[in-house]
């Protein structure tokens, strides 16, 4: 079969010669498949098209990628979806989770898999960890964006003098625990396999106190115990990053400033005062981010590690 029109995943360049992509591939290609080692030769014959083919740039290819959905992040894991990428979409809800999964196969013609867990259980985590290795044989990227808000519970908003002792205990168990389970257990595949990525998405209140002017009555400021997690996960990255040295695996912080959703902040004066802070002059649209996620998740970060890379529309720049 003629390989006029295959374009390696790569270094996109056409492969003009017969015979296997492996074939064709060179030696710096070679060197950067080492992740698919694993692939058998029809997975890689099949990565056919053009320059004009969606996936014909994809910077994940043959990736088995483990992100703890957060239900509304659809644009993150069709990010890693549309990049070729194996995504296994973690998450509590059930019926939301697979939802989540229906419309990206839907809208996307992408491939998720996606498991209803607890990640504060370990029991859970584990026995989603041998799925995917049963299936996948291999783990290449954890993104570990999952975390816990009670925007329900009747004393959320209590002054931190009288913060229930509690709700403390709930959320940071909740966003901690969760977050230490997640990367022991796949950092032990990563070992084991001598590589992969993790990114731990934090927020701008991770490095940066919480300016409680612009939220007024609105509800929408997080507790303390939302700056203490985000903070130690920060902190987090770099101790694994210093931890796994020598082992290949990268373990980086994406950083987000505040994401705009139609639901949570229509109608508010909350977005104009957050707006005014941002030197961009507005909030974050989700698909912002999908930039600096593909970025840490691919080869394209492979200098990079126990870093914080802040996308916050200037935010932290003032």
């Amino acid at each position: 079969m003629s390989t006029e029109r295959v374009i390696c995943q790569v270094c996109l360049k056409p492969l003009k010669s017969h015979g296997s992509i492996i074939a064709g591939l060179g030696p710096v290609c070679r060197e950067r498949l080492r992740f698919a080692e694993n692939a058998d030769i029809e997975e890689l014959e099949s990565m056919k098209g053009d320059a004009e083919a969606p996936n014909s740039r994809a910077l994940l290819p043959f990736r088995t990628v483990i992100l703890e959905s957060k239900n509304r992040n659809l644009t993150l894991s069709s990010i890693l979806g549309v990049n070729n990428g194996n995504v296994i979409l973690v998450d509590i809800d059930s019926k939301k989770n697979k939802k989540l999964e229906a419309d990206l196969i839907e809208k996307y013609k992408t491939h998720p898999t996606s498991f209803d867990v607890n990640i504060t259980n370990e029991e859970e985590v584990e026995e989603v960890v041998k799925k995917v290795l049963a299936k996948y044989k291999k783990i290449d990227v954890l993104i570990n964006n999952a975390h816990f808000v009670p925007r329900d519970h009747p004393k959320r908003d209590a002054p931190f003098e009288n913060y229930p002792l509690d709700l403390w205990d709930q959320t940071i168990s909740g966003n901690l625990r969760g977050l230490f389970i997640c990367c022991q257990k796949v950092g032990k595949v990563m070992v084991k396999q001598n590589k992969g990525v993790i990114v731990n998405v934090s927020s701008i209140y991770g490095i940066v106190g919480a300016d409680q002017r612009i939220y007024g009555k609105s509800r929408l400021n997080s507790p303390a115990f939302y700056s203490a997690t985000k903070g130690a996960m920060v902190n987090l990255t770099r101790y694994l990053a210093a931890y796994w040295n020598r082992k290949n695996i990268r373990v980086n912080t994406l950083t987000l400033g505040g994401v705009y959703d139609t639901e949570l902040h229509k109608g508010t004066e909350f977005v104009k005062k957050y707006s005014e802070k941002t030197i961009l002059g507005r909030m974050a649209q989700k698909e912002d981010y999908d930039g600096a996620l593909i970025f840490l998740a691919s080869d394209a970060s492979s200098y990079m590690t126990g870093s914080n890379l802040i996308v916050d529309g200037g935010w932290t720049a003032w």
